[in-house]
C-alpha cells in the first residue's frame, strides 16, 4: 500500500534493496467506516502488483482518528513504476475523502531480525489469562493488563477517556478533598499533545474521571505520571482505596488501569467542541449521570442513549449540547453538556425523548417497580438517583500554553 505524495528516486546504489514504506494518515471524523472499506478493496488490489510483497494497517493506540499503512516492496524501482502510474492513482482515489494530513516516508531495510531463512524461534503461547473479548461500539476489542487497551474515542480533534475505581466508604469526603484540591499540571505536553479538561464526579464511593485531549493520550498520560503534584496525589489517594495499588511498581500500575479503564463508546456533538468554553461562563452545564444497567445490557442503553441524543442535538434552541457514553463491565456513564439546570430539561438530560415510549431503554436498565420514565416528574426523580457530584472541572483555555490544565490523578501509564 502506497500513496499521496511526491515520490523522490533512490539512489541507484539502493534500488536493488528491499524497500518498507510508511503512510501516515489521520481520517475525518465519522468517515472510519468509509475508510477501512476503501483500504480494504485497495488492499487486494495492490496485493497483485509486482514487486509488492506485504502491507499493513494500524491504528493509533493513543488517538483512534490516527492510523499508519506499512508496506514491503522487492525494492523501490517497481514502488515507484507503481505510485507513479494512472492505475495506482485510481485505486488510491476513495481514500482521499477520508483522509488528511498524510504523510509518506520510504526505508531502505538495512538490518533484519530474524535474518531472512532464519526459523523463528519457538516460543510458549500467549497467556489468554488477564484478558478477555469486550464489544465496544460494534468492534471486538481485547481489555487486559495495557493501561490503553483500545484506542481510544476521537471525535472532534479530542480524544476521550474516563477512569473509574472505588474508595473505603466512609472516606469520599476526604478523597473528593485530595482530588479537588492539587495543583494542576502543565497542559502543553508537546508540539502535538494537549491537555484540555478534566471532570472528576463522585456517587457514593465510586470516582469517573473523564479526561478530554487534543493528540496522542499515551503522550498525555506519560507526561502527567512525571508531575509532582499528580505523584503526591497518588500517594495520598492510595490508603482509601479499596482494591491497593502501587503504581511505583509497573505491574501493578498496568493491573489498576487496566481495572480502571472507562473507554468512551458513543459522543454526540454539534458546533465548536465544548472543552474549549470557559466552565463558568454559564453557557455550559456539565453533568454526570450513573445509570443502572442490567447485566448484559450496558451496550445497548449506550446505543440507545447515543440514537436519542443525535435526533436533538444539533439546534441551539436545545438545551442539549453534547453527550458522552463511558462504558465498561456494567458501568455506564453519561456525561452531558446543557445550557439549562436538568431540572428545566429532564428528557434530554437523561437521553428520552416524551412523546415517545421509554420502554426499550427501561429493558436495558435495573429499575425499582415505580420508576417511571414517561412522565416529566417521574424522569426527574431518576435523575436525582443517577446524579453523580461534580469534584472539579478543570480546563486549559486554547491560549494557554504554561499551567492550566488538568488531567485524571491516576492517568500515569505505569511505565
Amino acid at each position: 500500500m502506497t500513496t499521496l505524495s511526491d515520490r523522490p528516486a533512490p539512489p541507484a546504489a539502493l534500488a536493488t534493496s528491499r524497500l518498507r514504506v510508511v503512510l501516515l494518515l489521520d481520517v475525518h471524523d465519522g468517515r472510519e467506516e468509509s475508510f477501512l472499506a476503501a483500504y480494504e478493496q485497495i488492499r487486494h488490489q495492490v496485493a497483485d502488483v509486482p514487486g509488492h510483497i506485504s502491507d499493513q494497517l494500524c491504528q493509533s493506540l493513543g488517538n483512534s482518528s490516527q492510523w499508519l499503512i506499512t508496506s514491503e516492496w522487492e525494492s523501490a524501482e517497481p514502488f515507484l513504476t507503481w505510485v507513479e502510474s494512472a492505475a495506482h492513482r485510481e485505486v488510491v482515489e476513495p481514500l482521499h475523502a477520508c483522509v488528511s494530513d498524510t504523510r509518506s516516508l520510504r526505508f531502505v531495510i538495512a538490518r533484519e531480525t530474524p535474518e531472512p531463512g532464519t526459523p523463528p524461534p519457538h516460543r510458549p503461547p500467549a497467556r489468554s489469562a488477564g484478558h478477555r473479548p469486550a464489544t465496544v461500539g460494534g468492534r471486538s476489542r481485547m481489555i487486559g493488563i495495557d493501561p490503553l487497551p483500545a484506542p481510544p474515542l476521537s471525535s472532534g480533534g479530542l480524544v476521550r477517556h474516563a477512569l473509574t475505581f472505588t474508595v473505603k466508604p466512609g472516606s469520599e469526603r476526604a478523597v473528593a478533598g485530595i482530588l479537588a484540591g492539587y495543583r494542576s499540571p502543565q497542559a502543553q505536553v508537546d508540539g502535538t499533545t494537549r491537555l484540555c479538561r478534566t471532570s472528576l464526579f463522585m456517587r457514593g464511593n465510586r470516582v469517573v474521571r473523564a479526561v478530554e485531549v487534543r493528540g496522542d493520550l499515551g503522550n498525555a498520560l506519560r507526561h502527567v505520571a512525571m508531575q509532582p503534584e499528580v505523584r503526591a496525589v497518588e500517594e495520598a489517594v492510595n490508603p482509601h482505596l479499596e482494591e491497593a495499588r502501587d503504581l511505583g511498581d509497573p505491574s501493578s500500575a498496568r493491573s489498576f488501569f487496566a481495572r480502571a479503564a472507562l473507554p468512551a463508546v458513543h459522543h454526540v456533538g454539534s458546533g465548536p467542541d465544548t472543552s474549549g468554553l470557559d466552565p463558568d461562563d454559564g453557557e455550559f452545564i456539565r453533568l454526570a449521570f450513573l445509570y443502572p444497567v442490567k447485566p448484559g445490557r450496558g451496550e445497548a442503553a449506550a446505543q440507545l442513549l447515543a440514537e436519542q441524543d443525535r435526533s436533538v442535538v444539533g439546534d441551539q434552541g436545545q438545551p442539549l449540547a453534547g453527550s458522552t457514553m463511558f462504558l465498561r463491565d456494567g458501568i455506564l456513564v453519561r456525561l452531558v453538556d446543557l445550557r439549562v439546570p436538568y431540572q428545566e430539561a429532564p428528557a434530554q438530560a437523561a437521553g428520552l425523548a416524551l412523546d415517545r415510549a421509554s420502554t426499550a431503554l427501561s429493558r436495558c436498565l435495573d429499575l425499582d417497580a415505580d420508576t417511571d420514565l414517561d412522565s416529566r416528574a417521574g424522569i426527574i426523580r431518576f435523575l436525582a438517583d443517577c446524579a453523580m457530584e461534580l469534584v472539579t472541572d478543570r480546563h486549559a483555555p486554547p491560549s494557554e500554553s504554561h499551567t492550566a490544565g488538568d488531567v485524571p490523578s491516576i492517568a500515569a501509564t505505569g511505565e
